[in-house]
């Protein structure tokens, strides 16, 4: 496996990238964050054995097969993937830009460079849609005509100081995931019905709730609902993914955004339908949940296409620039 260089400190790093490298085997080389500190506290936590000061003296010290992991926010990736040299390896923190042009000049950058370049958008890679997604290939539910995707929590938005100042939020940096998803399964939608809102209680942020419908013509469904100001308890709170097919039904529930950022258990619960048979749900014990399980796809993605065992990681950015083109259509 390749070594990682990691770029960025946050708290995403501290919380997911790293404990899922851990866990993956994979190792970490070095650490650049502009706040220094934060770097070393890291490095000393997961042992990295070095802390740099600048990108620029990261990528002079790492060898030509490496792994960037560019963990910053979306404004920083343009100018962060111009220090990286050409041909390098690349996963950069979702999303891919702030907008859709933002997203097609990374999208020319990474081409101009001839960078093997990948978006982490790693709710595909979760080990219950991992799951769904064998269950589904194997035609246990029969024909996946349906995919719902309804989150009623209470998500506190002050852990992320940055969103305050972003004109879009709920899509943009947490939908997103569940729009990539529905692509994963069903591919590029014909079209995105789609309203964003604010909520009393948060004014500062631009949006905290949203409806999406992805548009697959007649025989396809993919719905979308987000509520993140669900501050009554944990009674009514609930987060799942639902696949529905002509034969059976799966629902995971992803326990990591109910009581966040403790969360709770996940969920993975299905049913096959036996004609003249009541239908009998059942329960799979899943290993591993979306933080930090998940994690370890993408970044294996990469490793795999750098090796050349693989054409290209599944989550390249040639692939991810049609996540922003929906999530853009939402936004119109």
């Amino acid at each position: 496996m390749l070594p990682i260089y990691v770029i960025g400190a946050g708290g995403i790093v501290n919380d997911a990238h790293l404990p899922a490298y851990k866990l993956a085997g994979y190792t970490v080389a070095g650490i650049v964050d502009r706040d220094r500190e934060k770097a070393a506290a890291l490095a000393g936590k997961f042992g990295i054995p070095t802390v740099y000061d600048t990108i620029e003296q990261m990528v002079a010290a790492a060898p030509a097969k490496a792994v960037y992991d560019v963990a910053l926010p979306a404004t920083a990736l343009l100018p962060v993937l111009e220090l990286l040299p050409d041909k390098a390896t690349v996963l950069l923190q979702k999303p891919m830009g702030n907008n859709l042009e933002e997203a097609k000049d990374i999208l020319a950058v990474t081409r101009r460079k001839q960078m093997l370049a990948g978006v982490n958008f790693q709710l595909r890679y979760a080990p219950y849609i991992k799951a769904a997604r064998e269950m589904i290939a194997a035609g246990k539910i029969g024909l996946l005509c349906d995919i719902e995707v309804n989150i009623n929590v209470y998500t506190p938005w002050h852990l992320w100081s940055f969103l305050f100042e972003s004109p879009r939020v709920e899509i943009l940096y947490h939908s997103i995931h569940y729009v990539d998803l529905v692509r994963s399964f069903f591919g590029n939608p014909v079209g995105v019905f789609a309203k964003t809102v604010k909520h009393p209680s948060m004014p500062q942020l631009a949006s905290v709730r949203s409806n999406i419908i992805m548009d697959y013509g007649n025989w396809l469904r993919a719905n979308i609902i987000t509520n993140h100001n669900h501050n009554f308890g944990l009674h009514g709170q609930h987060a799942y993914v639902k696949f529905e097919g002509t034969k059976g039904v799966i629902k995971a529930t992803l326990g990591s955004l109910i009581n966040y950022p403790e969360g709770i258990p996940d969920k993975f619960e299905y049913v096959i339908a036996e004609e003249g048979e009541p239908a009998v749900w059942n329960t799979l014990d899943i290993r591993g949940s979306w933080f930090p399980h998940a994690f370890i796809g993408t970044m294996e993605q990469m490793m795999l296409a750098a090796q050349g065992i693989i054409e290209k990681p599944d989550n390249s950015v040639e692939d991810a620039i049609h996540t922003m083109e929906a999530v853009e259509l939402a936004y119109q």
